[in-house]
């Protein structure tokens, strides 16, 4: 039989949701033990106070915010959360590192956790609800919605073929169905904490790729600097991008209008031009690099055509997006006479072309879009 080769974070953390999920279906309050242990393989609401997050109860236990995220309530979040650790946490864990993968948990599971307990405290003060208070928040669906922000980064036109490929769709496209999928279930269903958390654990993941997350620059990995960057500062990585095309113009005004003010009010520092020229040439060396594939991180899956054909889907997404940086340029430019020369910023930068993607057969039998 051959070995599963994990590493040592990511083994940890699936441990640890195995075993804390299974002292919760003990622990858990009713009559007697048998009704315990077959009552969480369905339903949900019923955490210890000392392993989940109960607003009402559990701030006198601060570790609960972060343990409550290694907590499932059900078998089937239990399955889904285990997959999720298994095959994502060992492909980020490989490509940052266990350090960095760490911090990025620690992030993305006690953040989401902090900003629910806040929402339904908040909720019963305005409400006077008391069912806010008793309200269980635990589970693997902040680190779901995480890891799926990290994929976009690292491998947005990667395929993942469904159902024997009947179903294909690129990484780039699950953040956005991830928070759709939540969103309808927590209106229709009930499951509103799940959706909560999925949207935190969004945000969050995305606030600390963007703006804080430290890596090494290319510069650094050719010279041996020790240089390195500051989030992701690249056009494709842009909040907007996480959504689909029709209503990324909307998004986009929003978003810029919101980090102008967090600018002007201090919180946020500004990209400079230099940082998103680093961003990008770190997202296309990313594409062009050939990183492991999601579902077996020891291969190269970026290697020969496939790795050519979304190298060039990148650069036409990079030129996309700086065209609409020159005309939006362009079209805050006040010139109070008319320009005489017949030069103009988009000719001495030179023309970009997008053309919109088709499908091409390349020379490995892999379609591309």
């Amino acid at each position: 039989m051959a070995r599963i080769n994990l590493p040592p974070l990511t083994r940890s953390l699936l441990a640890s949701i195995v075993v804390f999920t299974l002292l919760n279906i003990v622990l858990r309050p009713g009559p007697d033990w048998k009704q315990k242990a077959g009552k969480p393989l369905t339903s949900v609401g019923d955490g210890v106070p000392y392993l989940t997050l109960v607003p009402g109860q559990s701030v006198i236990y601060p570790w609960v915010f972060l343990l409550a995220t290694a907590v499932e309530e059900n078998l089937l979040g239990l399955v889904v959360t285990g997959f999720t650790v298994f095959y994502g946490g060992r492909y980020l864990e490989r490509a940052w590192g266990s350090k960095e993968f760490s911090k990025f948990i620690l992030f993305v599971a006690m953040v989401p956790n902090l900003l629910s307990f806040l929402l339904y405290v908040i909720g019963y003060v305005l409400s006077k609800n008391e069912s806010a208070l008793t309200t269980t928040i635990s589970g693997g669906i902040a680190i779901q919605a995480g890891f799926l922000v990290a994929f976009k980064q690292l491998v947005p036109e990667h395929t993942v073929a469904i159902a024997k490929g009947l179903i294909r769709m690129r990484v780039k496209h699950f953040p956005a169905i991830f928070l759709l999928a939540n969103t309808i279930s927590g209106i229709l269903l009930g499951t509103e904490t799940a959706m909560f958390l999925a949207w935190f654990g969004f945000f969050t993941a995305w606030v600390y790729l963007r703006f804080y997350r430290i890596s090494p620059s290319l510069s650094s990995a050719a010279t041996g600097d020790g240089s390195v960057i500051k989030g992701d500062a690249s056009d494709t990585f842009a909040f907007a991008h996480f959504f689909p095309d029709p209503i990324q113009g909307p998004i986009g005004q929003i978003s810029d209008q919101i980090y102008n003010t967090l600018i002007t009010l201090g919180v946020c520092t500004p990209f400079s031009a230099e940082d998103i020229d680093a961003g990008n040439e770190q997202a296309s060396a990313r594409a062009e690099g050939g990183l492991p594939s999601i579902m077996n991180p020891s291969s190269r899956g970026g290697k020969g055509g496939a790795s050519r054909a979304e190298a060039e889907r990148r650069r036409a997404i990079a030129l996309k997006a700086l065209d609409q940086r020159l005309h939006a340029a362009q079209a805050r430019a006040q010139a109070p006479t008319p320009v005489t020369s017949t030069s103009s910023p988009a000719a001495m930068l030179g023309e970009t072309n997008y053309e919109p993607e088709h499908a091409e057969q390349n020379g490995n039998g892999v379609t591309s879009s």
